[in-house]
């Protein structure tokens, strides 16, 4: 069943409505096998009864905007569903569960991963509701209301019920992360993996990483040209102008601003399910000569940053990466690549 992706529709609530009918009834000899992936969290989408799937496009909608991060966003998702949660797991009780995951969350948790349908959820309604606060939310009155009753609690780790399941990750980031340190130990290059499971705003994370590419390329870090900067994660894009584009985008801007054409530096920043936010490109590239190249087209790379319009930004100057869904989803890959001189 093909569904929406970041907003849940209708076409994910009737498939998961349609996972829970099938998997009710099941006895001790029953096995159930689940396969989740990033991206779950909204093709996986039936609302607790009394709310509605609009209550729940309109909350994620108001979260996508906010910045906050995935843990946050999925703490939400949990208290407001009736198969995430690991509400899946209870629905397959008493049978066994094995579940298969492919991980594009930091941590890999299986509690995050699709917001974890068959695994116990260590955050509360409390939680829940503080970030809704957090980031002033102006959520529907049936979500508060949802939010606010203790019935509608998710099933903890150490619950009896979930006692037959089992969850496998068979993917994650850092396998993304190991392969491409692999290629560049092939072609001479030094990888320095800083980690699979960096978050933050994508804007922060890009000036820290031109810093650091900054200091490699001129003698001052243990790693010598040439190198490149590998990492994963998710970071976030609070919006706050009118323009297009994803966190990836955006994390690549801002680098490309702080790296101000410093010679033989170039990047990539790509989600590995082949959509950056809500683009169709993946991510997009960067190089030294990418700021004067955008203001020979009469762009302001500052004035594209603060109106969250890096899709604009890289469209003009066609430095997109276009792939198409790749069918898997380990999160965000980057690299900084420091050629020698």
């Amino acid at each position: 069943v093909e569904a929406a992706h970041p907003v849940p529709d209708a076409k994910g609530r009737d498939a998961a409505a349609a996972m829970v009918e099938a998997v009710s009834g099941l006895s001790r000899d029953d096995l159930v096998l689940c396969l989740f992936s990033g991206g779950g969290s909204a093709l996986l989408s039936l609302p607790l009864p009394g709310l509605e799937l609009e209550d729940k496009q309109a909350v994620t909608a108001a979260l996508l905007r906010s910045g906050a991060d995935i843990a946050e966003f999925n703490c939400v998702r949990k208290h407001l569903s009736a198969i995430k949660g690991g509400r899946l797991a209870l629905a397959c009780h008493p049978a066994r569960v094995v579940s298969l995951l492919i991980s594009d969350v930091p941590g890999d948790s299986p509690s995050t991963i699709a917001s974890g349908p068959t695994a116990g959820d260590p955050t509360t309604l409390g939680e829940a509701r503080a970030v809704l606060d957090k980031y002033g939310i102006d959520a529907p009155r049936g979500v508060y209301e949802s939010l606010a009753d203790p019935a509608t609690e998710t099933p903890k780790p150490g619950d009896g019920r979930l006692a037959a399941v089992d969850n496998r990750i068979v993917a994650a980031a850092h396998n993304s992360l190991a392969a491409a340190a692999a290629v560049a130990r092939r072609a001479a290059v030094s990888p320095l993996i800083l980690g699979d499971s960096i978050e933050g705003e994508a804007r922060g994370v890009g000036r820290d990483h031109a810093a650091m590419a900054r200091q490699i390329a001129g003698g001052g870090h243990s790693v010598s040209p040439p190198a490149v900067l590998l990492s994963g994660g998710e970071t976030t894009v609070t919006i706050r102008g009118s323009g297009k584009g994803g966190p990836n985008t955006e994390y690549l801007l801002s680098l490309a601003i702080a790296l101000d054409g410093q010679p033989n530096v170039l990047a990539m920043a790509c989600d590995t399910d082949g959509s950056d936010g809500t683009e169709d490109n993946a991510g997009a590239m960067i190089d030294p000569s990418t700021l004067e190249r955008a203001k020979s087209l009469g762009i302001d790379p500052q004035e594209r940053l603060e109106d969250n319009d890096a899709y604009g930004f890289f469209s003009a100057l066609g430095d997109l990466v276009v792939t198409g869904p790749t069918l898997t989803n380990v999160n965000d890959f980057r690299a900084v690549l420091i050629a020698g001189p």
